[in-house]
């Protein structure tokens, strides 16, 4: 039947490659209709009785060299766990309050939230898987503080809430599309959230990392994963040069060509966590809001006019990689293999009503 076989990782998962030629009866049969069921169990069955070690879903079979047929061998689909409760979770029933920087509070339905937030994230060429997976870790936040605090900051370390009707100027050639875009992406997720050990997560996501997402001792769901896609990202590399004069206003001290840098802590993961420039001392997280910087991956090159920072990534490297996750999701990964790639331990949870 199959003269050769090998198993081959896409950057994403496992594929068993099974080769055959159309000399054989069982490749001819591909010519015809078939039942994809009865091809899955004679393909499992060869797995099996040749002691083949492949746990993957993805079956490629080939002829003289070309993909004829793909089949998905595996019977573990994503498990969303039900949850029966007597509040209302969905989307347009459920309200969030949201607390602004001047202390206003509003009372907004849980849609409207998740409009305004993903829309603030929202960069072109996002797929609507990426924003489904999106949409649930962002619920999940939307939940937890709700529960735990009854209110959410309209500007938080996580998100930065706005009404949707504010991004109208900024899209005003395609609002409808994006607004129609995200609004799907929150009505075909509407009660799902991710929780970890029976707690609801926090949404930890950046737009692209260094080629892997870091690990958190803090936080059991946060464990590091490869995210090679993220070195083609367009926005990977950031680079700015200040002068002195420049880099002195924006740090709020006196800096000349004659000043003296030292970078005096770096994290476990070689991020800046403190600069020292003269007698002054800067806090990484400080320094990147300063100069409007996209993470502490930095190196810092000391010109005779200038002083140049290279910025390599975008973000903290915790938890989801926006870019990993839209060239995951363009090759065919749903949001719920997404979420289980970059959080591997979380649960996907779905509230229900319970009927009364």
């Amino acid at each position: 039947m199959f003269y050769k076989y090998e198993i081959r990782n896409n950057g994403i998962e496992d594929i068993l490659y099974l080769y055959l030629t159309m000399s054989y009866e069982f490749s001819k049969e591909l010519g015809y209709k078939n039942d994809d069921k009865d091809l899955t169990r004679r393909t499992k069955n060869f797995i099996k009785n040749n002691g083949i070690n492949y746990n993957g879903n993805k079956v490629y079979l080939v002829i003289d060299g070309i993909v004829v047929k793909s089949l998905d061998i595996g019977n573990n689909k994503t498990e969303i766990e039900v949850l029966k409760e007597e509040l209302y979770y969905s989307n347009d029933l459920y309200l969030i309050t949201v607390k602004f920087d001047n202390d206003a509070l509003i009372e907004i339905t849980l849609k409207e939230y998740l409009l305004g937030i993903l829309a603030f994230i929202y960069i072109p060429g996002m797929e609507l898987e990426t924003i489904k997976a999106l949409c649930i870790l962002y619920r999940s936040y939307a939940f937890k503080e709700m529960s735990e605090k009854r209110m959410i900051m309209a500007t938080n370390k996580f998100c930065t809430y706005k009404p949707i009707s504010y991004y109208k100027l900024s899209w005003v050639d395609n609002f409808e599309d994006i607004y129609n875009l995200l609004e799907k992406a929150i009505d075909d997720t509407d009660c799902l959230f991710t929780s970890y050990n029976q707690y609801y997560t926090l949404p930890f996501i950046h737009y692209c990392n260094d080629g892997r997402t870091l690990s958190s001792s803090k936080y059991g769901y946060l464990t590091s994963v490869s995210s090679l896609w993220d070195l083609a990202a367009p926005y990977y590399i950031n680079i700015k040069d200040f002068s002195y004069l420049e880099l002195g206003k924006l740090l709020h001290t006196n800096i000349t060509s004659d000043s003296f840098f030292k970078i005096i802590d770096t994290d476990s993961d070689g991020f800046i966590n403190k600069l020292q420039i003269d007698n002054s001392v800067f806090i990484g997280e400080d320094l990147i809001k300063l100069l409007g910087l996209k993470s502490r991956a930095l190196n810092i090159i000391i010109n005779r006019d200038s002083v140049k920072f290279i910025n390599k990534g975008w973000g903290y490297f915790l938890g989801m990689s926006i870019y990993g996750a839209n060239e995951i999701a363009k090759n065919g990964c749903d949001c719920f293999g997404i979420i289980k790639y970059y959080f591997p331990n979380v649960a996907i949870n779905k509230y229900i009503k319970e009927p009364s």
